[in-house]
């Protein structure tokens, strides 16, 4: 019902910048919170960052603080995540998700979220 394709990811140099896009189709209605997960090998799911297409709420993970910046068109129901000063811990298979609950209240939880993407890879080299 939901589709969530990303794009962007790649091979940076530490210090160096990337813009990750998700681009959302089908029932956007439906959805009013997007967020942005990762995941390294051999670790688990960490949550990055999200925010609502309402624009009233945006959260981010501490890791990330001050160097990513989520954002949003909504009139491409597009979501952007841009990374700048980028780590070697920054690697990691990145993914977008979208909730479908009008009041969600667990934007950090891969768990509560409906609709995801397939992913793309983030590697910065050391």
């Amino acid at each position: 019902q939901v589709q969530l394709v990303e794009s962007g990811g790649g091979l940076v140099q530490p210090g160096g910048s990337l813009r990750l896009s998700c681009a959302a189709s089908g029932r956007t209605f439906s959805t009013y919170v997007m967020g942005w997960f990762r995941q390294a090998p051999g670790k688990e799911r960490e949550f990055v960052s999200s925010i609502r297409w309402s624009g009233v709420s945006t959260s981010y993970a501490d890791s990330v603080k001050g160097r990513f910046t989520i954002s949003s068109d909504n009139a491409k129901n597009t979501v952007y995540l841009q990374m700048n000063s980028l780590k070697p811990g920054d690697t990691a298979v990145y993914s977008c998700a979208a909730g479908d609950d009008p009041f969600f209240r667990r934007p950090r939880d891969w768990a509560a979220y409906s609709y995801w993407g397939q992913g793309t890879q983030v590697t910065v080299s050391s």
